[in-house]
């Protein structure tokens, strides 16, 4: 989203009004989006991170609602006041709502002129939750998701039809919404990196050392990531004894960490990615349920680093097995692929040029932004 926001502001005045809880890194992160945004509107709310007793309490009472656990954990009208305020104060032509989580609020008039209100999907959410039913997770979660993406669906479809438009990070993500809502304007507009920043400075890889990268408290991640410590990465290392997995991020499960070993490193939070995956001799995304696109996946290309994916994690990018990036999706298959890009130095070379070619051209967040604002010239808002 920070790409987005930059790339805005840049030709038109852009303000945020963020919902979120605090953590060490809040005020730096808000201080930095002063820097380009005319306003920061903020509102904290700490319940926004709920400990595992409070959101246990808050699935068991899903359960039982019509409500999903994602609305009753996101609504509260103490912040629907605050966006009531908020767009009756200004004069916006356009109020771009993150996530489908924030369907759930109401979307004030404002004074004047109404502006065109554009809803964001980074993934269908509905999916996900349907896809970790279908998955092999344990009795209790899928017991739970598969309860829950019915009536997370029905909110999805109530908020899609609410919104002007919907902008969506993949091409079948946006016929997934179609299918269900053909009336609702789309635009696909996907994820997108900074390719100037996110660039190779021409330092060597560390050898035989793999990454793994992402928010490391979002199960989809945790879920792939602790299935390919179990299940491929021992038979990497059969094949190269000196490998090691190293995994960055925020916020680490706790099954995570109980799999640290001389072959496996939790990092946790760092400042700067790019370091992180300069230093890999291969990126993996060894993702098992999911839905969008994956930042990782656009990142990773853009530094030019050899990438063994599944396929539904690079789901949704316009990428090519052998070409920009190596697909497989069992463990045996997903380590004979991370091997070959360990053993064959050209091989990795020529995956990395592809790869970070495809960034520069489709990828980069400029692009993103000119798709963007033509989508919003389309909704009326903007001078052609």
């Amino acid at each position: 989203m920070d790409g987005l926001l930059r790339g805005l502001a840049e030709k038109h005045e852009v303000s945020l009004l963020t919902l979120r809880s605090s953590d060490e890194h809040t005020q730096s992160s808000l201080a930095a989006t002063r820097e380009y945004c005319r306003h920061v509107f903020d509102f904290e709310l700490d319940v926004l991170n709920p400990d595992n007793k409070r959101k246990r309490a808050l699935q068991l009472r899903s359960l039982v609602s019509r409500r999903t656990f994602e609305a009753l954990h996101m609504y509260h009208a103490d912040f629907q006041s605050y966006f009531d305020r908020t767009v009756a104060q200004g004069s916006y032509d356009v109020v771009q709502v993150e996530f489908a989580q924030m369907g759930v609020y109401g979307l004030p008039r404002g004074v004047g002129k109404r502006p065109r209100y554009v809803l964001d999907e980074h993934n269908v959410e509905y999916e996900i939750s349907k896809r970790t039913a279908e998955g092999s997770g344990s009795k209790l979660r899928k017991l739970y998701n598969s309860v829950n993406w019915r009536k997370l669906r029905h909110e999805e479809r109530r908020a899609w039809a609410n919104f002007d438009g919907v902008s969506l990070t993949s091409v079948r993500d946006e016929q997934l919404l179609r299918a269900e809502a053909p009336s609702v304007r789309t635009r696909v507009v996907p994820n997108g990196v900074d390719v100037e920043t996110f660039r190779s400075t021409g330092k060597p890889a560390v050898a035989d050392e793999l990454l793994f990268f992402g928010a490391l408290s979002y199960y989809p991640n945790t879920d792939g990531l602790d299935h390919f410590i179990d299940e491929t990465l021992p038979r990497i290392v059969a094949k190269r004894p000196s490998v090691r997995l190293r995994v960055v991020g925020p916020s680490p499960a706790s099954s995570t960490l109980a799999r640290v070993s001389r072959h496996v490193e939790v990092v946790g939070f760092v400042d700067e990615l790019l370091p992180e995956i300069e230093r890999a001799s291969v990126v993996i995304v060894p993702l098992r349920i999911g839905g969008g696109t994956r930042l990782k996946i656009i990142e990773a290309m853009a530094v030019g680093r050899p990438i063994v994916s599944t396929r539904l994690g690079a789901e949704g990018i316009d990428v090519t097995h052998e070409k920009q990036l190596l697909l497989a999706d069992t463990p045996d298959a997903f380590a004979n692929e991370v091997v070959r890009a360990l053993e064959d130095s050209a091989l990795a070379a020529r995956l990395g040029a592809s790869a970070r070619q495809l960034a520069e051209e489709r990828y980069s967040w400029r692009a993103a932004v000119r798709n963007l604002e033509d989508f919003y010239k389309d909704l009326g808002t903007l001078a052609s």
